[in-house]
């Protein structure tokens, strides 16, 4: 008997079978509700961290209402909700097995009433009750075995094991087609039985696919849940389904859209400043008072705990992120052990007067079976400010290191202290709930408010409405407030 054998042998004897809660089907399970829970109490800190919460009180005692209201009437009601929004631009809903959910204040944005916002909530508690995190784990489980029979016969394959393994890994990340048809389904029963007309999921789709439309760009959301198709109409025809089966129809359910737009009226609108923003090629920190340069055209990512940012190529990458500790030289020695650094130089300097120990040194990455990967060295700058470590760090693989040694120093020695105050005294953007003050179009509506034309389509789709769409007097609506402090 083969290595590859044994290891089947031994993943059926890992796993059991059990009955899906949605489908009343058996099927192989791979984790435990125990280790479902395991996973989003793991999760839940590494979340938070990366993406900051957004502290509504308002805003959370609503989805933790609706969110339990809903669960209690799921197909699995004892498992143990929690329900959160983070605090992210990005237009995305997202669940983590254990009964953990989450909505972004971007998503919270858009939508324009509360049975958009149930039909989504079902849809992700859909996910849970399906156990679709357990089929993915089943998936990965396979994909890493024939990974691994394909390393045992072939001699070539093993030189791409890594290349293929991380594609996996990327693609399973992903719910599949069916996964995603069913959730809907799940959307649209679970937000009709607390009382809310799902017909309004179906038109938040359609907002998803203009946001997919705008500058190319999409919603992240739409990224991480695969399109089953056309769900605009497919939502809609399984809403006439249920309500058909329940004896109701719309008059009979909720939409709650003043309610809701009251409710979000001052919400953060964009990137929050006051957490770091992009401008000119710069990446300005109003609160912690610090300012850098950007390498031009390379693409940017600000999170609460990390900046990054990467050329097109894909082959090298820069990051600024808080270090441990007070003392240079203590963080310097942690994170050297902490990489497996071979250390080529070691330098205390300074930065535009900043105390700071530069590091150059080179790291070769070792896959879980001790095969050797490409060398990367890295360009590390530790710069001691207001009492705190800051860590730059800029990768590439050894061949290629040359060409970006100057945009790293470049970018590392820029750091200073922030002193601008227009830039300082940056707020975030918020929705301000308005009412029309006559009867007019979107259109009209938004010039009423000042907001610049160069804004309409953006404001189109945050108000679930084409331009051309009538506003009744008293109507309410959304447009955006820029602020600054005084």
């Amino acid at each position: 008997m083969n290595k590859l054998n044994y290891l089947l042998i031994f993943a059926l004897f890992a796993t059991s079978c059990a009955r899906n809660p949605v489908t009343g089907k058996r099927e192989l399970t791979v984790i435990s509700e125990a280790q479902e829970k395991q996973i989003g109490l793991e999760s839940d800190p590494q979340i938070k961290a990366e993406y900051g919460v957004y502290e509504d009180a308002g805003l959370q005692s609503f989805i933790t209402k609706k969110g339990n209201e809903m669960a209690a009437i799921s197909h699995r009601p004892a498992l143990g909700y929690e329900f959160k929004i983070v605090d992210s631009p990005v237009v995305n809903a997202f669940a983590v097995p254990g009964g953990y959910i989450y909505f972004t204040r971007g998503i919270m944005a858009h939508f324009n009433n509360e049975a958009e916002f149930a039909g989504v909530l079902g849809h992700e508690i859909g996910h849970i009750t399906a156990k679709h995190a357990n089929e993915m784990q089943r998936k990965q489980l396979f994909t890493q075995l024939l990974l691994i029979g394909g390393m045992i016969a072939s001699e070539q394959f093993r030189q791409y094991a890594d290349l293929a393994s991380n594609a996996a890994s990327v693609l399973l990340l992903k719910y599949s087609r069916d996964n995603e048809s069913q959730s809907d389904k799940l959307g649209v029963e679970y937000s009709t039985e607390i009382g809310y007309n799902s017909h309004y999921m179906a038109g938040f789709f359609h907002t998803l696919q203009r946001l997919s439309g705008q500058s190319g760009a999409v919603p992240t959301f739409m990224s991480t849940h695969p399109d089953p198709g056309n769900r605009f109409v497919e939502v809609n025809k399984y809403t006439d389904v249920i309500q058909a089966a329940k004896n109701l129809d719309d008059a009979k359910l909720m939409e709650n859209r003043d309610t809701y737009l009251k409710m979000i009226d001052g919400i953060v609108f964009g990137e929050d400043p006051r957490q770091g923003f992009f401008e000119n090629n710069v990446f300005y920190h109003p609160d912690l008072k610090f300012y850098f340069n950007v390498p031009n055209g390379w693409m940017t990512v600000n999170t609460p705990s990390k900046v990054q940012m990467a050329p097109e190529a894909n082959d090298a990458i820069l990051t600024m992120e808080l270090e441990a500790g007070t003392d240079l030289n203590a963080a310097g020695k942690a994170l050297v052990e902490r990489n497996g650094l071979s250390v080529v130089e070691s330098t205390n300097t300074t930065v535009n007067g900043l105390p700071a120990l530069a590091i150059l040194g080179d790291v070769i990455p070792q896959d879980q079976n001790g095969q050797q990967g490409e060398a990367i060295r890295a360009m590390v700058y530790l710069i001691n400010y207001n009492g705190a470590i800051y860590n730059l760090s800029g990768l590439s693989y050894k061949k290629t290191f040359n060409n970006y040694y100057n945009t790293f120093q470049n970018s590392m020695k820029s750091f200073n202290v922030l002193k601008d105050q227009a830039k300082i005294n940056k707020l975030p953007s918020r929705v301000k709930i308005v009412s029309a003050k006559r009867d007019y179009t979107l259109q009209e509506g938004l010039k009423d408010y000042g907001m610049p034309q160069a804004r309409f389509n953006e404001l189109s789709i945050l108000n679930g409405m084409e331009l051309t769409d009538k506003l009744k007097t008293g109507m309410l609506f959304k447009v955006i407030e820029e602020r600054r402090n005084k």
